[in-house]
């Protein structure tokens, strides 16, 4: 088989509709992905090619190992890397773009809605900034995990179509294996791309790339009267709805920069980040972040932070549709006002399916608070905690389907469950509720710590049996039935095990 060096093209067993790649040149770069040595597959995910249309087998061959390699091109596809700029840990930079990452292309999926498909890892484009383009293994086993753990929590996210070994070394730190991670996103347009357009004060991309995002992602929106400011207010409300999932699963993201938010409302950038073990509201993972940014908690306010700096590089739009600049102005911060109780409203609604509360009532919030205050004194796991909480809803629970072998509460949390389950019994059909609350609150999540021994074992032995293990298993969070699965997928780690500080992996 040819290489991209000479010009290959596979047979189309995609088929691609590629519409980033007809707006103008500013958006992007033209690039190829850089061939690796010796590509070899890690593992494909069948359900998610069978959505995408695409032939697992022939994914899973030497046709679509190279192709996910980057060392063959499918027909149809239009490689290219995107332009965008962001804000790091609050600081600006003003040309950022894919430094490691070639769009393939687009699919439009069984569901009647359009992908991207890209490569991660595909070495350098015009955006590298001085790096190699690469990804070590470990990065994209971690984003593999995550991602189809996150997407299997019902969360909206980027996600994992395949990942090969590059048979090439990277260098960071020390002497890494490479990989390419071949990622599926609804699109990959970032708060950071309207900010590259809006720095360089280039309306006519701005209008264009504004259109684009609404034709894609928002055609409800379509015929407006001020498009650009009903696209802020829906990216807005995707915001809200994808970070409060976050806070209620303790996800961390770790590195929320402007240009790792996506406007299809997704995560994605799956470098530090991690699930809580023991609760604590100012956690951070990322070895990066020393001054707490990104923390647990900081997590909704970082999300306003970035909203805004999307609201000021659509303003110039919005005075499009207003008579004066002050009109204009008032309006924009108004829609930007909302987001606080925008947050709160769909926290209170998702709380309440985590506690098995009905709807709301006075004193919800001190119960809530009152919870969270105990989990964090007693150094009390995040998921196991609320998973026993709804086993303790669940009277006609069968013992094999229970944790209570893993995790049960300290008498000192008796006092706040006895004012649980007084609230609990003040709304009516608890069976409903109860089985409401399973479906909420995870038994299994991607512990940081397995993760770390799947990253370790495939780096130093080539052992891939632990990361299959999650990524298997991953796949029902909510379901669990003693021996179904070993427990040390479900228990917090052990003192030893304990991973710190997760890295980005660039």
């Amino acid at each position: 088989m040819r290489t991209v060096n000479e010009e290959a093209h596979l047979k189309p067993a995609i088929q691609f509709d590629n519409s980033y790649a007809r707006l103008p040149g500013a958006f992007y770069a033209l690039q190829k992905p850089t061939p690796v040595a010796k590509p070899e597959l890690i593992r494909i995910n069948e359900g998610l090619a069978e959505l995408l249309g695409i032939d697992a087998q022939w994914l899973a061959s030497e046709q679509g190992v190279q192709m996910v390699a980057g060392n063959s091109i499918p027909e149809g596809a239009e490689p290219l890397s995107a332009a965008y700029a962001g804000h790091q840990f609050g600081g600006w930079n003003p040309q950022l773009g894919d430094g490691r990452a070639v769009l393939l292309g687009e699919v439009i999926g069984r569901d009647s809605l359009r992908y991207d498909i890209q490569l991660k890892g595909a070495g350098r484009t015009p955006w590298s900034r001085g790096g190699d383009g690469r990804s070590p293994l470990g990065p994209v086993l971690r984003e593999y995990v995550v991602s189809e753990a996150m997407h299997s929590l019902r969360i909206p996210t980027s996600r994992s179509l395949a990942a090969v070994s590059s048979g090439e070394q990277v260098y960071r730190e020390e002497v890494l294996p490479g990989a390419v991670l071949c990622r599926v996103a609804r699109s990959h347009i970032r708060i950071g791309t309207f900010q590259y357009f809006a720095a360089r004060k280039d309306t006519d991309s701005l209008e264009r790339l504004t259109q684009h995002v609404i034709n894609r992602h928002y055609p409800e929106l379509a015929g407006s009267d001020s498009p650009a400011l009903a696209l802020l207010q829906a990216a807005i409300d995707r915001q809200v709805s994808l970070v409060t999932k976050w806070q209620m699963v303790g996800f961390i993201h770790g590195v929320m920069n402007t240009d790792n938010m996506l406007l299809s409302g997704e995560t994605i950038d799956y470098g530090p980040c991690a699930f809580l073990d023991d609760y604590q509201a100012d956690k951070v993972f990322s070895s990066i972040d020393s001054g707490g940014r990104y923390a647990y908690q900081n997590q909704p306010g970082i999300a306003h932070w970035n909203l805004m700096q999307l609201a000021q590089c659509l303003l110039s739009l919005i005075r499009q549709h207003f008579d004066s600049d002050d009109a204009a102005v008032e309006a924009t911060q108004s829609v930007l006002d909302a987001f606080p109780a925008l947050y709160s409203n769909e926290y209170q609604r998702l709380a309440n399916l985590k506690f098995g509360f009905a709807e709301s009532l006075a004193g919800d919030d001190e119960l809530v608070k009152d919870w969270f205050e105990l989990l964090a004194a007693h150094s009390l796991d995040f998921t196991l905690s609320f998973r026993r909480l709804y086993e303790l809803a669940e009277p006609t629970l069968a013992a094999d389907h229970s944790i209570v072998h893993l995790f049960e509460f300290p008498e000192t949390m008796t006092p706040w469950l006895q004012r649980w389950r007084k609230r609990f019994d003040a709304d009516s059909d608890p069976s409903a509720r109860a089985a409401t609350m399973r479906t909420n609150n995870p038994a299994l999540i991607a512990r940081n710590h397995l993760v770390e021994q799947a990253i370790n074992e495939a780096t130093e032995t080539q052992n891939y049996g632990l990361f299959n293990q999650l990524v298997d298993a991953l796949q029902t969070p909510f379901d669990y039935q003693r021996n179904s699965l070993p427990d040390r997928l479900l228990r917090p780690p052990l003192a030893e095990e304990v991973v710190r500080r997760t890295f980005c992996g660039t």
